[in-house]
């Protein structure tokens, strides 16, 4: 697995308004992101994973200032991140990490294990559960509303004993979480001064194999970006406060 990058990789400056698009449809597989994105982060993990960084370019468009051809001319949800390849684009974080795991060399990040592909998929599902969760509970009491989903994902990484990961071997699955529980984990410890891992030993396990992972810290955006941007969008002025 090319969990372990020889080199960090430089990042492309990210492209805006005034940027021509790249030449679409050139044969060129194409991955468009905005760094500060968890969706695209997962897109981009699964990418470094399967050592695919001269395969798939990286395309990255400005958060604040984003290029209309993207919408017009690549993908007219204009979301990221998408994934041009083999002369169509498409869409959705997760169907892109599958999509690049299943159609491109490199190794599986996918176990074939019957009981852990079982287990596997049923994680997947509760990936979209546990999204809807967090936005949800930023809205209300967040650190008490993401205490169940939490302690679920600590009751999860206990189902194989075989490795700290979610399928005891490292997989998508621990791909689709991991962006997300950065983020909480950031907030929470910035706002409330809470630390999600007391209490959860494997949740705070898993978080530390994973940040040995270079193709996942190669991909973190800047900490206090984040939690700022969570802040104005999302938290009330009440809750920052506390």
């Amino acid at each position: 697995m090319a969990t372990d990058l020889k080199a960090r990789e430089t990042l492309p400056p990210p492209l805006d308004s005034t940027s021509n698009p790249p030449p679409l449809f050139d044969g060129t597989t194409r991955l468009y992101i905005t760094y500060r994105s968890p969706f695209a982060q997962r897109a981009l993990i699964t990418r470094n994973c399967k050592g695919l960084q001269d395969e798939i370019k990286l395309v990255p468009l400005s958060l604040t200032d984003k290029p209309a051809w993207y919408r017009e001319k690549v993908y007219p949800v204009d979301k990221v991140p998408s994934l041009e390849h083999d002369n169509k684009v498409m869409g959705e974080s997760l169907d892109i990490m599958k999509y690049i795991d299943s159609k491109f060399e490199g190794p599986s990040l996918f176990p074939t294990d019957p009981a852990k592909r079982d287990y596997g998929e049923e994680l997947w599902s509760y990936s979209l559960e546990f999204v809807e969760t967090m936005y949800s509970a930023l809205k209300g009491e967040t650190v008490k509303e993401l205490g169940p989903p939490l302690d679920h994902l600590d009751r999860a990484l206990q189902k194989f004993d075989n490795g700290p990961f979610f399928l005891g071997q490292f997989s998508l699955v621990d791909i689709a979480f991991i962006p997300i529980v950065e983020r909480i984990q950031l907030l929470l410890s910035d706002v409330w001064k809470h630390d999600i891992t007391l209490g959860r030993p494997n949740l705070a396990s898993w978080i530390e194999e994973m940040n040995k992972i270079d193709a996942y810290t190669q991909t973190k955006y800047d900490p206090q970006d984040i939690v700022a941007y969570i802040k104005t969008h999302f938290l009330s002025t009440l809750q920052v406060k506390h």
